[in-house]
């Protein structure tokens, strides 16, 4: 079997290979939030609608992740939809080592004690329905209960290692 001229030639599955192959996926840009002893957060592309009977979401964290302690044992989290002006932001929540909820970032506590960050295109307060292993990740299932879409703007997406706003 030889490879079609228009697909390239295939490599072998790698986890570079799954990153370059995502690079090529625009994808929509969320930041998750949680309260544990202080408020936790990180930027996540993985955010998926799973069920719209019961409404369920899911997105994926790594073990590594200095988040992942407080979202292993917390009851409920924040799910936060960025617009293109948001970009910083998505920046803050996605760099190692970064003060979160320091100065430059505007938020407040909400519902079950969720910080919730200002300024979104929408957010969601969600309790932890499952979280189920998947390599050195952790698939996160949650049920939303209470939120807001009329946030100003247009979404944020991801996209060949940046961030990037949609084109008409």
């Amino acid at each position: 079997m030889t490879a079609s001229p228009d697909l390239g030639t295939p490599r072998t599955a790698s986890p570079e290979l799954l990153r370059s192959v995502f690079r090529q996926h625009a994808a929509g840009v969320a930041v998750i939030t949680a309260r544990g002893e202080r408020p936790v957060g990180f930027t996540a592309t993985s955010l998926t609608s799973v069920a719209a009977e019961p409404p369920l979401l899911s997105f994926g964290v790594a073990t590594t992740a200095s988040s992942w302690p407080v979202l292993a044992g917390t009851d409920h989290l924040g799910v936060h939809i960025l617009g293109e002006h948001q970009q910083e932001l998505a920046a803050t929540f996605a760099r190692s080592g970064a003060d979160r909820f320091g100065p430059g970032t505007s938020w407040r506590t909400g519902p079950e004690g969720v910080p919730l960050l200002d300024g979104v295109l929408a957010w969601l307060v969600c309790r932890v329905v499952a979280r189920i292993p998947a390599g050195d990740h952790r698939i996160v299932l949650a049920q939303p209960l209470l939120g807001d879409p009329a946030g100003p703007g247009r979404p944020l997406l991801y996209h060949q290692g940046r961030f990037n706003a949609l084109r008409d």
